[in-house]
């Protein structure tokens, strides 16, 4: 399963992946039946979740009902304990949405939900990153997450989403990091694609992020919070939820 997951994953486009991949889950879902793991997302169990990743497959990563990740299943978690997002009346822009979210997002009444992106079937307005196409202060709340590792100017990209928040405004702009860096590792002279997999994990990344993440986002305008969320939760329910151990939320705040 290790395999088919990997190879897929390096060989069919995402922007496919995104309009298919539920289908062949739901049906897998059937050989998972369980109450082992549970996904915060969506709330359903199983004996385990799937595996996935492109060049090392994790273990127990993937809900196969809505395809949530463990970063998936956090930040829901955190939204849910840490923030207003599931009470106050907000104007929220979500770059790059994840499928396990889209659905639950634009049903819930309080939320004026917008999706964007450059390429994926699944945003409404298609968008540079880098020229976001909205005035200034129109946000309340902007999610990015595992976009900044693939865009050409990752400090304009963070100006930009600061730019359409309102003062007062928050983000949640997750990337994965190599924790051996201390400094982030970015080489634009590196094309070939097999050694951007071997250097930045994915063939179609243009940097991987250090222990510095923090400091570059605060270039970019932010105020930052490391919120050590998971690491100061029960045990037991990181091991139930299957949550990323290490994962720190970095909350950006327009002040």
């Amino acid at each position: 399963m290790k395999q088919i997951i990997s190879w897929t994953l390096r060989n069919i486009p995402r922007k496919y992946l995104q309009l298919v991949s539920h289908f062949a889950m739901k049906t897998y879902a059937v050989f998972l039946r369980g109450n082992k793991v549970e996904c915060t997302v969506c709330g359903s169990t199983f004996s385990k979740f799937v595996p996935y990743g492109r060049l090392e497959p994790r273990d127990n990563a993937l809900c196969p009902n809505c395809l949530a990740l463990e970063r998936h299943r956090l930040m829901y978690l955190y939204l849910q304990q840490k923030t207003n997002f599931f009470k106050a009346n907000l104007k929220v822009l979500h770059v790059a949405p994840e499928y396990c979210f889209i659905d639950r997002f634009e049903k819930m009444k309080n939320l004026d939900y917008i999706t964007a992106d450059i390429e994926s079937p699944l945003a409404k307005v298609k968008m540079d990153l880098h020229n976001i196409p909205f005035d200034d202060n129109t946000f309340d709340v902007v999610f990015c997450n595992h976009v900044l590792e693939h865009v050409d100017d990752d400090i304009r990209c963070m100006q930009e989403m600061r730019r359409v928040l309102k003062p007062n405004g928050w983000g949640i702009m997750q990337s994965p990091q190599d924790w051996k860096l201390a400094t982030t590792f970015e080489d634009k002279t590196i094309t070939d694609p097999k050694e951007r997999e071997r250097l930045f994990k994915q063939d179609d990344h243009f940097r991987i992020f250090g222990r510095d993440y923090d400091k570059r986002l605060e270039q970019g305008g932010w105020h930052v919070t490391q919120d050590r969320f998971v690491m100061e939760m029960p045990q037991q329910l990181v091991e139930k939820y299957a949550l990323p151990k290490e994962e720190i939320i970095y909350l950006c705040e327009k002040k």
